[in-house]
């Protein structure tokens, strides 16, 4: 690095000389702006052959800019995770909420969730027959394939016949929810759950992920007549 001389040094007074002296100085400076020498033009810049030189170089371009996003800086823990959970899953919601419906017998859907971890990604599938007993089945999102179905072995009578009144009422399916739900804002649908509304009625809730902020907005969608009932946007 060029370090500049501070302008007090340029400015600084040369010491008194004799009358013979100043001539033979004063010739010395001409003889310099002849030769277009001298020691103000190599502190102001460089010599003319080094500008032209640094003219026919090529300019450099600064790198492109990345948004924080994009890099992964000031994402939030849960945006990080589906930053890194989301991408890896090969096979959507749908494919793998049909593959779960099959292997249960004459069941309909209760719910499905992308889990991870990231390098083992899978759809956590919850599906019920008409009597209301439920079944897990773990769903690979990156074959498709299904593991073995598992009955529930949690729920009580009651449980059974208020889910079985749900999957009644439900006149709106899964993907129709789904398709509502992403009508509003285009992204990855993560999980999809049946549940109740404060009135008691079935209605189901959809997450959807937009890989450009990572943020989740989870829809509340009436499963009756198919009204969007709330969004949320989970920041987090």
């Amino acid at each position: 690095m060029v370090t500049k001389r501070s302008s007090s040094a340029r400015r600084r007074r040369s010491p008194a000389v004799s009358r013979g002296a100043g001539v033979l100085c004063a010739a010395a400076v001409a003889g310099a702006l002849l030769t277009g020498c001298g020691s103000e033009d190599n502190d102001s810049g460089p010599s003319t052959g080094a500008g032209e030189a640094a003219a026919e170089a090529p300019a450099t371009s600064p790198p492109a800019a990345t948004s924080a996003t994009e890099s992964g800086a000031n994402l939030t823990e849960d945006q990080a995770e589906r930053k890194d959970l989301v991408p890896k899953a090969k096979v959507g919601y749908d494919k793998a909420l049909r593959t779960a419906v099959a292997a249960v017998p004459k069941s309909k859907p209760v719910s499905i969730e992308l889990k991870g971890p990231p390098d083992s990604p899978g759809w956590d599938a919850e599906v019920a027959t008409d009597d209301g007993t439920e079944h897990t089945v773990r769903v690979d999102a990156v074959t498709g394939k299904a593991g073995q179905s598992r009955a529930k072995d949690d729920q009580d009578a009651d449980d059974k016949r208020e889910l079985a009144d749900w999957l009644k009422q439900a006149t709106v399916t899964a993907p129709q929810a789904a398709k509502t739900a992403t009508d509003k804002k285009k992204g990855t649908v993560t999980s999809i759950e049946l549940d109740d509304t404060d009135k008691g009625g079935p209605m189901w809730s959809v997450d959807v992920v937009t890989s450009e902020d990572w943020n989740k907005t989870t829809y509340d969608i009436d499963a009756k007549d198919g009204k969007v009932l709330r969004e949320h946007v989970d920041r987090d």
